[in-house]
């Protein structure tokens, strides 16, 4: 696993996107525990510019492993995104609990990416995020 998450950062770090994401796709499928491979998605998503699905992967990665440092980096700065916009997320950072929302489009992301909680999550607030630039987050 560890030559795929390597390589696949390096096709991150040169902006091969989708060969990336395919890569990072196959250490999760393989080991849906991975939280370095969904930072590595996270990662990809947020180069899109999909910021919404950067935060709720970064979660989800958080849910699986609350002391990945990475995860918790980018979840944070980009709920402060999120929130600037006038999109608070439904369940503020330090928790390792992922998010939730209510839109469709947001849910679809969030069905596709997370696992299963074991308790309810608090009333969601969520709306689709709008695309931003973060390039303190870029390529690293």
């Amino acid at each position: 696993m560890i030559e795929l998450l390597l390589e696949a950062e390096r096709l991150l770090s040169v902006r091969l996107l989708d060969r990336a994401e395919a890569l990072y796709q196959q250490v999760v499928d393989a080991d849906p525990r991975n939280s370095i491979a969904v930072v590595g998605l996270a990662r990809v998503a947020l180069e899109r510019e999909d910021d919404l699905g950067a935060y709720l992967l970064a979660r989800r990665a958080l849910a699986i492993d609350p002391e990945n440092d990475a995860a918790r980096r980018l979840a944070t700065r980009l709920e402060e995104v999120l929130a600037t916009r006038g999109e608070p997320v439904a369940d503020p950072m330090p928790s390792s609990r992922p998010a939730t929302i209510t839109s469709p489009e947001a849910a679809a992301s969030l069905e596709a990416t997370a696992e299963p909680e074991s308790s309810p999550a608090s009333p969601p607030t969520l709306r689709p995020a709008r695309k931003s630039v973060l390039d303190r987050f870029r390529r690293r």
